[in-house]
């Protein structure tokens, strides 16, 4: 597994969950119009050379969940579409120990769309 994440610093909260256990690509940064970078100014060449090797079977992908980290996960999932490679998005929704009166909009329906069975 490949984990596809914005900043250095994004690694370090991972691995503070012990819960991902592969390696890591770090993209410099996200697609930010307004403040002048695109995809070229991105590790985004680079991802798609390590994945040449076909070692890697999954990547996940794990930007911030905000407009540029959005614009960063779509523009990356449609550059790999062609590598056949499974990949996947951290999911996203309510903080544990969140209150639902108190969730936005988004977060509330993205809750609903990343629910899984308890079954």
């Amino acid at each position: 597994m490949l984990c596809v994440v914005e900043e250095s610093k994004d690694v370090m909260a991972i691995e503070r969950t012990r819960s991902f256990r592969g390696l890591y690509h770090v993209l410099g940064g996200s697609i930010n119009p307004i403040a002048g970078v695109g995809p070229d100014q991105l590790h985004i060449r680079e991802l798609l050379t390590r994945l040449s090797d076909e070692r890697v079977q999954e990547v996940i992908i794990a930007t911030d969940p905000n407009l540029e980290g959005e614009a960063t996960a779509t523009y990356v999932v449609r550059m790999l579409g062609a590598v056949g490679i499974r990949i996947t998005r951290l999911a996203s929704g309510l903080p544990v120990g969140g209150d639902l009166e108190y969730a936005d909009d988004v977060t509330l329906g993205r809750a609903f769309e990343g629910r899984r069975s308890v079954t």
